[in-house]
């Protein structure tokens, strides 16, 4: 069973590489991105050292890898379990000998991976040629962030397949996945790292899932949380990828009961 579920990873891959061009012109997207962002940010610096915790060269290396890190963490699970519920062709994985959450987590690896490969890699190198980002040269932080960045994309995909699954229940769910969407961008830190914001709403946000999305595998790439703290923020990404587990399988378990076909 564990050569199917890798298989799954493998086909993902194989297919995302047959459109490889449109992630190739996406690199120059995430490029423009970067580029507004810095700018913007380094006008509001001003001559401002030091804002929210985070110095000129911190903000901006961590835009360009916040940015870079969302084009591995991202995928449209959401959608793709929305559609397979509105059109019926969930109940075929019914009774498919493979669990049908783990299919869809291991086919967003796959595509995860492809473009890690292909679109982070060398967007950050692009990008680093472009803009002062300042790369750690310890081996750790890399280690310790490439880790923090698969619970990145485990966190993402749990909340991705839990807004998909709401289809069961709301046969459309396009608006909770939109308000998703913009809840991620923006309450995990990739608009706004999580220190700017007043201290009541910092403190709201850390009793929700998205910081450990990007902000804490951010603040660790960048220097701003070294030491034990870094490996406490890890624990946190742990901490809640196994929260998140409940309300999924609550989901799904009640969510096969509730089949139905629009259309015909």
């Amino acid at each position: 069973m564990l050569s199917a579920y890798v298989d799954m990873i493998r086909i993902r891959f194989l297919m995302m590489l047959a459109y490889r061009v449109n992630y190739y012109s996406g690199i120059l997207i995430y490029a423009l991105n970067i580029g507004a962002y810095y700018f913007l940010w380094k006008a509001i610096y001003g001559t401002n050292e030091v804002l929210g915790g985070m110095t000129v060269g911190q903000m901006t290396t961590y835009v360009a890898v916040s940015w870079m890190a969302r084009a591995f963490y991202f995928n449209n699970l959401d959608r793709e379990i929305a559609n397979e519920i509105k059109d019926g062709s969930v109940a075929i994985q019914f009774i498919r000998p493979y669990n049908y959450i783990i299919v869809k987590m291991m086919q967003g690896f796959g595509e995860g991976i492809f473009r890690l490969l292909l679109f982070s890699t060398p967007g950050m190198v692009i990008v680093s040629l472009l803009f002062p980002v300042k790369l750690p040269t310890d081996p750790g932080v890399w280690g310790l962030f490439l880790l923090m960045l698969f619970f990145s994309f485990l966190i993402n995909s749990q909340i991705n397949i839990i807004t998909g699954l709401f289809a069961f229940f709301l046969e459309n769910n396009e608006g909770m996945m939109r308000m998703k969407r913009v809840a991620v961008d923006l309450f995990s830190g990739l608009v706004v790292p999580m220190s700017f914001f007043p201290g009541w709403a910092e403190g709201l946000l850390k009793l929700l899932p998205f910081q450990a999305i990007t902000y804490l595998p951010g603040a660790v790439f960048t220097g701003k949380t070294t030491g034990t703290a870094a490996y406490q923020v890890l624990g946190v990404q742990v901490l809640w990828f196994l929260i998140l587990i409940l309300p999924l399988f609550v989901l799904w378990r009640s969510a096969r009961t509730r089949l139905f076909v629009q259309g015909g």
